[in-house]
């Protein structure tokens, strides 16, 4: 049987170790060389789990698997705990995925995120996406104590010190600088909306190379925002992925408006949700809609699909919408030794017979 053939974008010694470098490339990561090869890229968000069970994560991420180029692990988003997103980030890397690791200024200072920021690095870690963060009101533990000893710009500023100049904010210098993509993200549907694309240039110049947009469900406002982007010349500077999800229903999409700051419904919206026999149907519909119209915009470089509990239609939504143009995104395939590392975990936890180390150490030869 011949051998299967090496997915691109992969490393032949495993698929967890980083790729080669490329000439004008920041990271060896898998996004930064689908984004550069002018490949419309795909990402979506991991909803964290609120356990310690490694497979909780795994079972997430394994729901993308083909259709996506990286997955969003989120930081406490809307300031609430879950599984953090530097751990989620060390188990997806230890499979080959292609994490964005979200960093929120809320919960760390400075020292705290730049020490993330190496050990990320170090466990394979090639993007990282700023955040300033939501305040801790808005979470369960309102009592936290926020810290904002960075905001957003700021930080992208520090991680590109960190990476280009080889040095901590001190001024201490690095052994060894960590090679990462530097993502923001952006809100054109959030007034002052003149502002909003002097803020991505802001963003741009304190490092962003690619930026993810709050969700799009106005696409006439994006075009305009888009517009003048291009005008400022910022796409010719950044990668731009439009956010987009679909809605289970027509209340959701209410309270979504009235609850959560920053993300605009249209009353069309709603109406064609209401109109619809099969509301959580009709939003799925939706989103390959708003998808397929946004792709055209000149300077949209990806979407990145926001699917809070309805991960499982992300699939569905990227091969419906046709923007991968046949393209098949990484995907994990178990190796061969899987199930020998899955034989030995299970005869420790299991067998009553307790081996010491040099009885293991025999028995692996």
């Amino acid at each position: 049987m011949p051998a299967r053939p090496i997915q691109r974008d992969e490393n032949p010694a495993g698929v967890h170790l980083p790729l080669d470098p490329l000439p004008g490339h920041t990271s060896r990561g898998r996004l930064e060389r689908v984004l550069r090869r002018g490949e419309f890229a795909v990402t979506a968000e991991l909803n964290p789990p609120d356990s310690a069970d490694p497979e909780d994560v795994y079972n997430r991420a394994k729901i993308f698997d083909g259709w996506i180029d990286g997955i969003n692990a989120v930081d406490a988003s809307g300031a609430n705990c879950h599984m953090s997103s530097v751990g989620i980030c060390a188990l997806l890397t230890r499979m080959g995925y292609a994490p964005i690791m979200q960093i929120a200024c809320r919960d760390k200072n400075r020292i705290a995120i730049q020490g993330d920021v190496l050990g990320a690095a170090a466990m394979g870690v090639a993007n990282i996406l700023c955040l300033t963060g939501d305040g801790v009101q808005a979470g369960d533990q309102p009592g936290a104590k926020p810290v904002f000893d960075l905001d957003s710009t700021s930080l992208l500023e520090t991680i590109r010190i960190m990476r280009d100049n080889g040095k901590f904010l001190s001024g201490r210098k690095l052994t060894t600088p960590p090679q990462v993509f530097l993502g923001a993200a952006v809100n054109p549907f959030a007034p002052p909306y003149d502002f909003r694309p002097i803020h991505l240039g802001k963003k741009i110049a304190a490092g962003a190379q690619f930026v993810q947009t709050q969700y799009c469900f106005d696409v006439p406002m994006f075009r305009g925002f888009m517009e003048r982007a291009r005008d400022l010349g910022f796409t010719e500077k950044v990668f731009i992925l439009c956010g987009v999800g679909p809605l289970a229903s027509a209340k959701t999409a209410k309270w979504i408006r009235s609850n959560v700051p920053g993300i605009h419904i249209p009353d069309a919206v709603i109406k064609r949700l209401e109109g619809a026999q099969d509301q959580k149907a009709e939003g799925k519909r939706l989103c390959i809609d708003i998808i397929n119209e946004v792709k055209e915009i000149p300077g949209v470089a990806g979407v990145h699909v926001m699917a809070y509990r309805q991960e499982e239609y992300v699939a569905e939504i990227v091969d419906e919408s046709g923007v991968l143009k046949g393209r098949r995104p990484w995907k994990h395939e178990p190796r061969p030794d899987d199930h020998l590392v899955a034989d030995r975990l299970g005869h420790i936890l299991n067998d009553d017979v307790t081996e010491t180390q040099t009885d293991m150490v025999k028995s692996a030869h």
